[in-house]
C-alpha cells in the first residue's frame, strides 16, 4: 500500500515536495502556491502535489490510511461486520472519539489523548470489551489490531482467514509446491490419474531431489486442499484433451485479429460430423465436415461431408469457396440472393450466374489459415492456393489458438445443426445414445443437400455475436448483413472463378499423347482433338517435352490436355467411358484392379471396368432384404469385405462432381433441352430420335477375335 495522504491541506501547512520542506501559501482551485524557506514561490496543480512520490504532510501524526476501495468486496457480512465492529474501537482507541462523533463530542476520560497515554487507553479498552463481551481480550489483542489498523486501514481489522492478500499456498513448505508444479506439469500429457496418484508422485519428486525424511509432506487432507488451489481450472483429475488443450493456450494476453474486408483473412479445417450417416450398400459410418470461414463476415463459405478428407477434397472446398451457391430444387425463394440483403443487383453486373444463386456471399481469399494436417499442407492444396493467388499461411504445432473461429464454427455447427438430424451421436462416447444405428439415417448426399440449405437460410441469417457494431455494440449483424456493409465500406468485389479455372485445381501429372491417345493408370484416353499432337513435343523442355494432364481422382471418365500450342484446354474421354457408364473414381478403380490380380489373372481395362461396374450395382442395392436372412432371423453376411464397402461408399460418395465443367461435346439427357444460354432445363422435351442400345461387351468373346 503506498504512503497515507492527508485528508485535507490548508495555507500555512508545511509538506515536503521536490525533496525540500515547503510551505502552502495559498489554495484557487486546484491550484496550490507554494513557498519555500527561501521565500522562492512556485505554483502546482493539487493531483500532481499529491500524486508525488516524495509528497509529504509534515505535522501529521499517524493519519489514518484510506481504505482501498473494493478491498471488503465479496467477503461474508459477518466478517464485515465484525470489522466495523473493531474500527470504532480502535477509532476511539487513537481519538477519543467514536467515528462520526459530532465536532462538539468531548472524549471519555478514560481515552481523553490529551491525559492518557496511548498504552493507558489501549488498557482501558481491553478491560472495557472483557467486560461487554464477557470473554478474554487483552490490551495485546487491542494493540495489535491498532496497528493492522494504522498499517492497512479498515482492511486490517478482517479476520486473517479472509484476508484478501492472504496466500492461497498457506504455509506450505516451498519445495512442496515447487514438486507439486512438476507433477502437475508431468499429468498434462499422460492419462488422467487420481489425487491420490499425485500425492504419491509429489513424495517421490520430494525423495529424489532432497533425499529421505527431509522435506516432511502435508497431510493428505491438507494436500487435498492445495492440489484443489494448485490445479484450479487444468482438468489434471478431468478430461485429458480438455487438459492439453488448455495447456496450449498461450502465457501471454491473448491477441486479437481484426479483418476489415471479405477474404482477408479465412480459416479452413476438418473435423468428425457428429451424425452417423447411411452410405451405399448399407454401411453405417460418421463423416468428415470440413468447412471454410471468413473472419471479417463470418460467412460459412462452403462445408463439404466426405467420408475421409482428402487434399483434393481441401481444394474442391476452395472452388467452392469462389463460386456462387446454386438455388436447389424444392428451396425457398426466401433464401435465394435476389431476396436477401445482398448487394444482387451490383453483383449481378459482374457474374450473371448470381442471378439464380442463393443468398451465399461468393468471398475471394486473400489469406487462408489451417492447421498441419496433411491434407492442407499437401502439394496438391497449397499449389491450389498459389494458382489463385492465396497466402497460405499453416498455424503453429498443436495451436489451435491460431485459428479459433473455424474450430468455434465447427462447433457450433454441431450445436445447432447436427443434434435435430436423425443419427445424432453426440460430442463423445458419453454422450452417444442408445442404438442411433437403428434410426431412420439420411444417405450422404441427402445429408450435404441439408447442409447447404441450412448454411444458406439459417446460418447466414442469424445474428453473430462477433459481428457487432463497434459504435453500438448492442447491435449485432448476421453474415449476409455484415457482407454488404463491409462491401460498401471496403469497396470488395468478388471476381468468381471461371469452369476453366477449377481444372486448375485438380492434380496434375505428365504424360506422352501416343498414337492411341493418352494412358493413365493403365486407362487410355482419346480424342479427335489429339490428332494433331500425336507423338509431339509439348515444347515444355523442363518436363522433357511432355504434356500437361489434370484429372479428376472421383470421375476417371475424362481427362484435361493442356495445349501448349494454342492455350486452353483439351477434354479427352475415356475410350472405355460407354462400356461402363456409371461415375466411379480412381479408388473403385484400382480396388477392382487389385482384387483381378488375387485372382492370378491379370486385368484388361474392359474387366476392370466390368467389375467397378458390378461393384456399383451392389451398391445401389442397399441393405439385404428380408427375405435373404438365415433360419436364425439373422442377415446373411455380405460377401463384400469391409474395404469393399468402405470403397463402395467412398466413390458413391463422390461420383457427382462438385463444380462446373467446362463446356463439352455431350448428348442431352432425355427429356430435357438445353436451351440457349446451355443450360438444361427441366420439364421441356422434344421429339425423341430412335434409342440404339449399345451392345455388351464381352472381354473374352472379344479376345477370341483377336486370336
Amino acid at each position: 500500500m503506498g504512503m497515507a495522504k492527508p485528508e485535507a491541506l490548508r495555507v500555512s501547512d508545511r509538506v515536503t515536495f521536490e525533496g525540500r520542506a515547503q510551505t502552502v501559501v495559498g489554495l484557487s482551485g486546484t491550484v496550490v502556491r507554494l513557498a519555500d524557506e527561501h521565500g522562492q514561490v512556485s505554483v502546482v496543480q493539487l493531483v500532481h502535489l499529491l500524486a508525488s512520490s516524495g509528497f509529504e504532510h509534515l505535522g501529521k501524526s499517524a493519519p489514518t490510511p484510506l481504505l482501498p476501495a473494493g478491498m471488503l468486496t465479496g467477503l461474508p457480512q459477518e466478517v464485515v461486520e465484525e470489522a466495523m465492529w473493531w474500527h470504532q474501537h480502535i477509532v476511539e482507541v487513537l481519538t477519543g472519539l467514536l467515528p462520526g462523533a459530532p465536532a462538539a463530542s468531548l472524549a471519555r476520560p478514560e481515552y481523553d489523548p490529551a491525559t492518557r497515554q496511548l498504552t493507558e487507553r489501549e488498557q482501558a479498552k481491553g478491560l472495557e470489551l472483557r467486560e461487554l463481551m464477557g470473554e478474554e481480550i487483552s490490551e495485546h489483542t487491542v494493540r495489535r489490531k491498532r496497528r493492522r489498523y494504522e498499517a492497512r486501514g479498515l482492511v486490517g481489522l478482517v479476520d486473517g482467514r479472509y484476508q484478501p492478500s492472504r496466500s492461497i499456498y498457506g504455509r506450505t513448505d516451498p519445495r512442496v509446491l515447487a514438486a507439486v508444479g512438476v507433477a502437475l506439469e508431468e499429468a498434462t500429457d499422460r492419462s488422467t490419474r487420481t489425487v491420490s496418484y499425485l500425492h504419491w508422485r509429489v513424495e517421490q519428486l520430494l525423495v529424489a531431489e532432497h533425499g529421505a525424511g527431509v522435506v516432511v509432506m502435508p497431510a493428505r487432507a491438507t494436500f487435498y486442499r492445495l492440489f484443489k488451489r494448485l490445479g484450479a481450472g487444468r482438468h489434471t483429475t478431468g478430461s485429458a484433451r480438455t487438459r492439453r488443450s488448455l495447456a496450449n493456450q498461450p502465457d501471454e494476453a491473448f491477441g486479437e485479429m481484426t479483418a476489415s474486408r471479405p477474404g482477408e483473412l479465412m480459416e479452413i479445417d476438418s473435423t468428425p460430423f457428429d451424425v452417423l450417416v447411411r452410405l451405399d450398400d448399407g454401411v453405417v459410418g460418421r463423416v468428415e465436415l470440413t468447412g471454410m470461414v471468413d473472419l471479417a463476415t463470418r460467412t460459412i463459405t462452403a462445408a463439404v461431408l466426405r467420408p475421409t478428407t482428402t487434399s483434393l477434397d481441401a481444394s474442391l472446398l476452395l472452388a467452392r469457396t469462389v463460386t456462387p451457391e446454386p438455388m436447389r430444387p424444392g428451396w425457398s425463394e426466401a433464401v435465394s440472393m435476389a431476396r436477401s440483403v445482398l448487394p444482387h443487383r451490383r453483383l449481378l453486373e459482374l457474374d450473371e450466374r448470381l442471378a439464380h444463386a442463393a443468398a451465399r456471399p461468393v468471398i475471394v481469399p486473400e489469406t487462408i489459415v489451417c492447421d498441419r494436417g496433411k491434407v492442407f499442407i499437401s502439394n496438391n492444396f497449397r499449389t491450389a492456393c498459389a494458382s489463385l493467388g492465396i497466402n497460405f499461411q499453416p498455424a503453429h504445432q498443436d495451436t489451435p489458438t491460431d485459428k479459433p473461429h473455424i474450430e468455434r464454427t465447427l462447433g457450433s455447427v454441431s450445436t445447432m445443426f447436427a443434434q435435430f438430424v436423425s443419427g445424432y451421436v453426440g460430442r463423445s462416447a458419453e454422450h452417444r445414445g442408445r442404438k442411433v444405428e437403428d434410426e431412420p439415417l439420411w444417405s450422404l448426399p441427402e445429408l450435404q443437400e441439408f447442409l447447404d440449405e441450412w448454411i444458406v437460410a439459417r446460418w447466414q441469417n442469424r445474428p453473430h455475436d462477433g459481428l457487432r457494431d463497434p459504435s453500438s455494440p448492442g447491435r449485432t449483424f448476421t453474415p449476409n448483413e455484415k457482407y454488404a456493409a463491409l462491401v460498401e465500406a471496403a469497396g470488395y468485389v468478388p471476381v468468381a472463378l471461371s469452369a476453366e479455372d477449377y481444372i486448375e485445381l485438380l492434380p496434375a501429372t505428365w504424360r506422352v499423347i501416343n498414337t492411341y491417345g493418352i494412358k493413365i493408370n493403365h486407362r487410355i484416353y482419346d480424342s479427335e482433338e489429339l490428332v494433331p499432337f500425336r507423338r509431339q513435343p509439348s515444347g515444355v523442355k523442363d518436363k522433357k517435352d511432355l504434356w500437361e494432364i489434370h484429372y479428376d481422382r472421383y470421375d476417371i471418365g475424362r481427362i484435361w490436355v493442356r495445349n501448349h500450342w494454342d492455350g486452353g484446354w483439351i477434354t479427352v474421354f475415356w475410350r472405355h467411358l460407354n462400356s461402363a457408364p456409371a461415375p466411379f473414381g480412381e479408388v473403385a478403380w484400382d480396388h477392382s484392379r487389385r482384387d483381378l490380380l488375387d485372382q492370378g489373372r491379370e486385368a484388361t481395362e474392359a474387366e476392370i471396368a466390368d467389375a467397378v461396374a458390378t461393384l456399383l450395382n451392389k451398391a445401389h442395392q442397399g441393405p439385404l432384404p428380408a427375405a435373404e436372412t438365415g433360419k436364425s432371423g439373422r442377415k446373411k453376411k455380405s460377401a463384400r469385405s469391409k474395404r469393399d464397402q468402405q470403397v463402395v461408399a467412398r466413390t458413391a460418395a463422390t461420383a457427382k462432381p462438385s463444380w462446373p465443367r467446362p463446356p463439352e461435346l455431350a448428348p442431352e439427357p432425355v427429356g430435357q433441352v438445353a436451351d440457349d444460354t446451355g443450360v438444361i432445363e427441366p420439364g421441356k422435351s422434344e421429339e425423341l430420335a430412335e434409342v440404339v442400345p449399345l451392345r455388351v461387351f464381352d472381354a473374352r468373346e472379344e479376345a477370341k477375335k483377336w486370336w
